[in-house]
């Protein structure tokens, strides 16, 4: 198992990140170029919404609002990469690869924004009034590539429903271990049935059930852990300046760090990044493609949000907790027991069940929204039953299977199947980037008019294959009638 691990890390992954890195960086700075920095001029307007109702106190009960699809998507964002793969990253490739962690955040927030709106455009409605899209949508209809959507569609199915889902039933099974004391088989595989269990409970009970559940747990998991940073962080404040240096100065090589190279640190970081934010691998786009709201833009302004949310403030606050503690770099691969015992030091040993207790529902949310992006794609070939249900009975087994596996090998195939993923996209939205360019003109001009901006195809007749954006959408009115120009 050992040397299937090495051969997937050093043949593979390091070679493959090497060309992804740069495409992930190459692209966001493309995409922030064309559409002049909308991942940092426009956050004002990504607060406003992510907390946006339908217009005129309409709602659709089959619909998902815009806060309900950002935590969709934030339910998949924010998991083992923030509390696990931030100690992860930062064992191999030292402090530096935080500062690269945050670089491929601010660049690639132009690339989920651009991924994001692109998916709302060509979504498709349900039977029940609901919407559904993403990469294998914007791919066919868009680019006119059903070739390409059926390869990305396979890869994201295997991707967060089986390899993904794996690494986060792993993490819960390391830090309960720590928090338990105990590392024996029968436990790990007692945590993994009661996993599969629960997660059944959950997955077949359909997207609007994991909205709910997403609405509620992921607020609550994410600003416990966030308060509790904040209060370490606020503690040793006069330690903060000194970390940010030591994370600069080694991600540029103006510090030595002993068993970690200035290329470990580039390569880790683009990847944990990646893991955390997902900006730039088409997996967020599903999510977006299910809220109703007026405009496509909207939804590219609530994710690129997301991807801030996740690491510039979840996976910074993880790093500031490890580096207080002066861990040793470049020797052993550790996860989520780093971040346990860095909490435990500074708070005591409480600090152990505490991160036990988030990671446990950071990792558990992680694993529906994984579900429910893989299903959303299963749903492009076909609505079969039986075939949802077959491969939610797989997706039950790799929760199970994933508590029992090892955690270099479980990470490093999440690191191959992402670079896969990242490189399918990234065919597909360099090419549409404009569409989604001439999408935020339409936005901003009606925002320079004072309106409320609101979307209808023939606002932009150029476009083919839009199906959802007629007008028969309540929210896309304005005063009650349909509005087919700017």
């Amino acid at each position: 198992m050992e040397s299937v691990q090495t051969f997937i890390s050093d043949v593979i992954n390091d070679k493959l990140w090497l060309v992804i890195s740069f495409l992930l960086l190459g692209a966001g700075i493309y995409f922030g170029a064309r559409t002049i920095v909308v991942q940092l001029r426009m956050i004002p307007e990504m607060f406003r919404s992510v907390g946006e109702k339908p217009a005129h106190g309409q709602t659709d009960e089959k619909g998902i609002s815009a806060f309900k699809a950002f935590t969709i998507s934030a339910a998949s964002r924010v998991g083992t990469g923030n509390v696990a793969g931030v100690a992860v990253a930062i064992t191999v490739g030292g402090p530096g690869a935080v500062f690269w962690m945050w670089v491929i955040a601010v660049i690639g927030g132009a690339t989920a924004f651009v991924e994001s709106t692109l998916a709302q455009l060509w979504k498709t409605r349900n039977a029940d009034g609901s919407y559904r899209g993403g990469p294998a949508y914007y791919m066919t209809r868009g680019l006119n590539a059903r070739w390409l959507a059926v390869v990305f569609a396979f890869a994201i199915t295997f991707t967060y429903g089986f390899v993904y889902n794996s690494i986060q039933s792993n993490s819960i099974a390391e830090s309960m271990s720590e928090s338990f004391g105990q590392d024996a088989m029968w436990f790990k595989v007692a945590i993994g049935a009661v996993l599969a269990f629960i997660t059944a409970l959950i997955i077949f009970g359909g997207v609007q059930r994991i909205a709910d559940f997403t609405q509620v747990i992921v607020p609550v998991m994410a600003i416990a852990y966030v308060v509790i940073g904040i209060l370490v962080v606020a503690l040793n404040i006069k330690e903060v300046p000194g970390m940010i240096g030591e994370i600069v100065g080694s991600a540029l090589g103006f510090r030595e760090v002993a068993g970690a190279t200035l290329g470990q640190a580039f390569l880790m970081g683009m990847r944990r990044g990646l893991f955390s934010n997902e900006a730039g691998e088409g997996s967020a786009p599903n999510a977006a493609a299910t809220a109703t709201v007026s405009h496509p833009v909207k939804q590219g302004l609530v994710q690129t949000l997301g991807v801030y949310f996740d690491t510039i403030l979840v996976c910074s606050i993880t790093a500031f907790i490890i580096l207080l503690n002066n861990p040793t770099y470049g020797e052993e691969v550790q996860g989520a027991t780093l971040t346990q015992q860095s909490l435990a030091a500074e708070v005591g040993g409480w600090g152990v069940h505490f991160i036990t207790i988030i990671l446990f529902f950071l990792a558990f949310s992680s694993v529906i929204g994984n579900t429910y992006l893989a299903q959303a794609n299963i749903e492009y070939f076909t609505e079969s039953k039986a075939v949802m249900a077959t491969f939610r009975l797989v997706v039950l087994a790799c929760v199970f299977l994933g508590a029992i596996g090892s955690v270099p090998l479980v990470w490093a195939l999440g690191d191959t199947f992402a670079a896969i993923m990242v490189l399918i996209n990234l065919i597909a939205i360099v090419p549409l980037a404009g569409i989604a360019v001439k999408l935020l003109a339409n936005f901003s001009a009606q925002k320079a008019k004072g309106y409320d901006p609101i979307f209808h195809e023939d606002m932009l007749p150029g476009i083919k294959n839009v199906e959802c954006w007629d007008g028969s959408d309540p929210v896309t009115h304005r005063d009650g009638q349909i509005v087919r120009s700017v």
